[in-house]
């Protein structure tokens, strides 16, 4: 069974940081993508950041540029998101995600197979 495993999440103030990490565990599976999403109470899911082994692209949500950095290891198939400058409205569980299929683009959540169970990140102001 293949499961991501989140890490990294808190209680920060605001103009603050943060850094999730994600990881498999269980069997060994092949990655194209991982990706970041998140999900604020009262909220549907949202797409945060993503990114692609092939050609190294990487995708942001609007709401996240310039202030979040996803970088990770194709060879471990693990990823991280670099949050700086927070603010409260970040405030949401987040989630990590893999998909085995190659994509264009990443932000829809159907993109994606496997899921973590999510990591809170509150942002006091």
């Amino acid at each position: 069974q293949v499961q991501l495993v989140e890490s990294g999440g808190g209680l920060v103030q605001a103009g603050g940081s943060l850094r999730l990490s994600c990881a498999p565990s269980g069997r060994t599976f092949r990655v194209n993508a991982m990706g970041w999403f998140r999900r604020a109470p009262g909220n549907d899911r949202e797409f945060v950041a993503a990114i692609r082994w092939t050609g190294a692209y990487t995708e942001y949500a609007d709401s996240v540029k310039d202030r979040f950095t996803i970088s990770g290891d194709n060879a471990k198939n693990t990823v991280t998101l670099q949050m700086n400058n927070l603010k409260p409205e970040d405030t949401a569980a987040y989630y990590c995600a893999a998909s085995t299929t190659i994509w264009p683009f990443l932000k829809r959540s159907d993109q994606y197979d496997y899921w973590g169970q999510g990591t809170q990140v509150t942002v006091s102001s």
